[in-house]
C-alpha cells in the first residue's frame, strides 16, 4: 500500500508544483496560496517563493519515494526522520490552511494537504528501509 500511496502523493506534488509554476510566472490565481490575500498575480517576493517551493516540493517527493523504497537516493538515517518532518509539515499545512482567511484557499488546499498528510504518514509508517 506504501508504494501506491507514495505514487499517489507524488502526483500532488507535481500538481502543485505545476500550480505554483503557474503562480510564478504571473498567473492570477493568488487567492488559492500564501494567505490567499492577493485576488491576482502575486507581487514579486511571493512570485520568488513560489519558485522555491517548486524545488521543496521536489524533496518533498525524493523523500516519499524513498521512504517507500521506490527509490534509494538518500540514507535510511536521513530518510526516515525526514520523512517524519515531511508528516509534521503537512500537519501543519493541514492547520493554516484550514485557517486561512481566504474561502478559496480552504476549500482547495486543505484537502488537498489532507490528503498528502495521509499518504506520507501511511509512507512514514511503512517498515524500515534496508
Amino acid at each position: 500500500m506504501a508504494p501506491i500511496l507514495a505514487v499517489a502523493a507524488c502526483v500532488l506534488w507535481a500538481a502543485l508544483a505545476v500550480f505554483q509554476i503557474c503562480l510564478a510566472a504571473g498567473a492570477p490565481w493568488g487567492a488559492f496560496a500564501w494567505g490567499g490575500q492577493h485576488d491576482g498575480p502575486l507581487p514579486g517576493r511571493l512570485r520568488v517563493s513560489s519558485a522555491v517551493s517548486m524545488l521543496l516540493y521536489a524533496a518533498f517527493a525524493l523523500i516519499t519515494l524513498d521512504r517507500a523504497g521506490l527509490t534509494d537516493a538518500l540514507p535510511p538515517a536521513v530518510v526516515v526522520p525526514a520523512a517524519w518532518v515531511l508528516v509534521a509539515y503537512l500537519a501543519l499545512g493541514v492547520v493554516m490552511n484550514a485557517i486561512s482567511r481566504s474561502r478559496a484557499e480552504r476549500l482547495t488546499m486543505t484537502p488537498t494537504i489532507l490528503v498528502l498528510l495521509v499518504c506520507t504518514l501511511v509512507v512514514a509508517l511503512g517498515p524500515a528501509p534496508a
